[in-house]
């Protein structure tokens, strides 16, 4: 009797012991992927003297000083680009260094990604490289010193560059060059840009609009700096010329329209 009491008692201990098996969780729902809804805004780049296409090595133009020239060369840096909306939001783009080179069709194209969904009204953007960015060295892409862009002897970036002839250039060869470098200092060819559109360039994640934009070339040679080929013909460091062709070619851009 005794050992079928026992029996019995460690039964129920067992049993009253035993786990419950926990039914199996439900399997999660898959992740919604994060919805993309940011777009891409293009800046068309046309150039142009006196208001004509610029064409490289075959057309005459004419300075605000009556000097007639031909362009064999023209190269420049757009970057930091930022777009603000008529609410004062700014975009500003992480990466942003464009070099713009007329003899590259492509390059006339500035296509800026990863933009929030929004109504722009103005662009602002620098013509040069930024003081950090030409103090870092080696770098690559549009930065790459193979672009022939670079001044290794003074470390630094050419910002804007000009070449071509002139029949009244003081040069023996009638060559007129024009390498615009320094970035800081009172002689800095680094300058800001800021142009308003004349409608709302409206971005979304399935809409690109296209800010077409004019540059004047003969803007380097005016306003207001009249520069004369027969004494200014070859500026290839920086000083009070390089300042005089970087403060006329500061406003060198305008929007013609915007397409959305």
């Amino acid at each position: 009797m005794k050992n079928l009491l026992f029996i019995l008692l460690v039964s129920v201990v067992a049993f009253s012991c035993k786990k419950t098996d926990a039914p199996a969780p439900e399997p999660l729902p898959p992740a919604t992927p994060a919805v993309d809804t940011t777009g891409t805004l293009n800046i068309d780049i046309s150039h142009v003297v006196n208001n004509n296409p610029l064409l490289l090595s075959s057309t005459s133009y004419t300075n605000a000083h009556t000097d007639t020239f031909k362009v064999d060369l023209l190269k420049y840096y757009i970057s930091n680009v930022q777009l603000i909306t008529a609410t004062g939001y700014t975009y500003t783009e992480a990466v942003s260094y464009y070099l713009v080179d007329h003899s590259n069709p492509s390059s006339l194209q500035l296509s800026i990604k990863k933009v929030p969904r929004a109504n722009y009204n103005s662009v602002k953007f620098l013509i040069g490289i930024d003081s950090l960015h030409n103090v870092s060295g080696a770098q690559s892409g549009a930065l790459d010193p193979a672009n022939a862009m670079f001044w290794t002897w003074n470390s630094g970036y050419i910002m804007a560059k000009l070449e071509g002839t002139s029949n009244q250039s003081g040069d023996p060869t009638k060559k007129i060059t024009f390498h615009l470098g320094g970035f800081y200092g009172t002689n800095s060819s680094v300058k800001t840009v800021y142009l308003t559109f004349p409608n709302a360039a409206i971005v979304s994640e399935s809409h690109t609009p296209i800010v077409n934009t004019k540059a004047e070339i003969a803007q380097w040679f005016s306003n207001p700096n009249v520069i004369n080929f027969a004494t200014t013909y070859a500026v290839t460091t920086t000083n009070s010329s390089s300042k005089a062709i970087a403060d006329n070619y500061a406003s060198m851009f305008s929007i013609t329209s915007v397409v959305n």
